[in-house]
């Protein structure tokens, strides 16, 4: 696609964050990531003052042209052109709706790692299934995907439920998954437990404790963060 077909946000965008290019800062940021796509070097600050400015200057109206950029923006080939369109995706809470959760479950299925994920499940996602409970069925064909991401993404749509989480369906995927060896689906069993625990810390111990043998060491740790930071003070 050329730059003449790109939405007008979306230009402004890819030329910022070209003219905000810095090559000696792209070198940590791409090696941090462990991969092979290349970052601009442009600091999350300055990206997200770029996604205001464009905004400002050509606001989305209309849903549609919201998940135009929203494609157009995740298809480039920096990483940072992934963090932009994520954080428009964010930015526009009037789109967040039913009818983009196509949108947010494309963009998990292509998200490479936990930098763009964790925004896709435990934001977009999580608040639209926490709302409209037809949607759990997606973070449930989730559980056994071959992919790791997606299944880390089926504990990460339980986020900020708070008192509105399915106790019963949180359980159940954690208890599908608890046996893996994977970081990072240690560590989001944690996170999510955690995540709850501010809102029902009786019930996150009471479960640690029920499924002490078959929970990882992190996973409870991380789980009883918060509990054990408020107990020492």
């Amino acid at each position: 696609m050329s730059d003449r077909d790109l939405h007008p946000h979306t230009l402004f965008l890819f030329e910022g964050l070209r003219q905000h290019a810095d090559p000696v800062q792209a070198v940590p940021m791409q090696a941090y990531m462990k991969t092979d796509q290349p970052f601009y070097g442009v600091r999350a600050p300055v990206r997200k003052q770029l996604c205001r400015d464009a905004r400002a200057k050509y606001p989305l109206k209309l849903r549609d042209e919201y998940e135009r950029v929203v494609r157009e923006l995740w298809a480039g080939p920096h990483r940072e052109d992934q963090h932009a369109a994520l954080d428009v995706a964010e930015n526009h809470r009037k789109h967040r709706i039913p009818a983009s959760m196509p949108l947010y479950v494309d963009l998990a299925n292509a998200a490479p790692h936990w930098d763009t994920l964790d925004t896709i499940a435990g934001g977009l996602i999580s608040r639209l299934v926490q709302s409209h409970r037809e949607f759990e069925s997606i973070l449930r064909d989730w559980i056994t995907s071959p992919n790791m991401w997606l299944r880390r993404a089926s504990l990460l749509g339980h986020l900020k439920h708070k008192h509105d989480t399915n106790r019963a369906f949180l359980s159940e995927t954690i208890l599908a998954l608890c046996h893996e060896k994977e970081f990072f689906i240690r560590k989001a069993i944690g996170w999510v437990l955690r995540d709850y625990s501010y809102a029902n810390p009786e019930w996150v111990i009471a479960f640690v404790q029920q499924h002490d043998a078959v929970l990882a060491p992190l996973s409870k740790r991380e789980a009883l963060k918060a509990i054990e930071r408020k107990k020492r003070k």
